[in-house]
């Protein structure tokens, strides 16, 4: 016999927690993560493995990705459960850049700073340009390559960082137990920042449906890993040819893993902290 005053789940009505309204994540929408405090515009809404995601831009232009998940955010104080939009995005505006920043018309390129981010080699160089390219033109970054980091602790010690000359390295393959893991161990120091994403090279952080396959090939250690993905993939075993084929279909952040989009944002922070000049 069910009680009339407590309904089916025996939880009395003035205990209840009344469901946050549902609002849709739509870009530009400025929201508070409840937890954290961080609040910021609403970049882009995504689906990962670990399920739905929102990324915010503060008013610095740093992003932080955050779970949608039940009375997380609040909105002009209110606790709020952001949802995806449905149908297509609304046109951008402001315009933003191909990583998702607001875009400034006009903006002239700044001089570039004593910082620098150095990335492994021609092709991290090229997709960081084609992404963040007139992000770093406005913060004065300059982004250069190193065929390889074999050298990298001397090639940091040359440098010389210092409190007003930052050091952002961006690493291919950068696990546990690699040699690359290792390096960048002996590299690091308090004005140097090392990351790395997890991928053998750079090609496979773009997204395999931006560039029309199924998944990007496993190619058995100790063959050459460009020549053997092109010969898996039917293209001719020309890598240069591959590589342009590749880089020609990334418009935007979208088209990039998550992996690698965290990684250079923050390298960015680290070398333009306030009073780098």
């Amino acid at each position: 016999m069910r009680s009339r005053q407590y309904g089916p789940d025996l939880t009395p009505p003035w205990k209840k927690t009344a469901p946050a309204p549902e609002v849709p994540a739509e870009r530009d929408l400025v929201v508070e993560e409840a937890a954290t405090g961080f609040c910021g515009a609403v970049v882009r809404c995504e689906r990962t493995a670990e399920g739905h995601t929102v990324t915010l831009e503060d008013r610095f232009g740093k992003h932080r990705v955050f779970p949608l998940v039940p009375r997380g955010f609040l909105l002009e104080g209110r606790t709020v459960t952001l949802v995806r939009p449905s149908g297509p995005a609304p046109a951008r505006t402001p315009a933003r850049t191909a990583s998702g920043s607001v875009a400034v018309p006009g903006a002239r390129a700044r001089v570039a700073r004593e910082s620098r981010i150095y990335v492994e080699g021609r092709h991290d160089a090229e997709l960081v340009e084609r992404v963040w390219g007139d992000d770093l033109r406005i913060e004065g970054v300059v982004v250069e390559y190193l065929e390889g980091i074999d050298d990298l602790p001397a090639i940091v010690a040359e440098f010389a960082p210092g409190p007003e000359r930052r050091l952002g390295v961006l690493v291919d393959h950068l696990l546990p137990g690699t040699k690359e893991h290792r390096i960048a161990g002996q590299a690091g120091g308090p004005h140097v920042l090392v990351v790395g994403h997890p991928y053998i090279d750079v090609w496979q952080a773009v997204k395999p449906s931006s560039v029309g396959i199924p998944a990007w090939p496993a190619v058995p250690r100790g063959e050459d890993w460009k020549t053997g993905t092109c010969r898996r993939l039917g293209w001719p075993e020309d890598t240069p040819a591959a590589w342009k084929r590749i880089l020609s279909k990334v418009d935007s952040y979208r088209d990039l893993e998550p992996e690698l989009l965290g990684k250079v944002e923050e390298l960015i922070d680290f070398v333009t902290l306030p009073g780098q000049e």
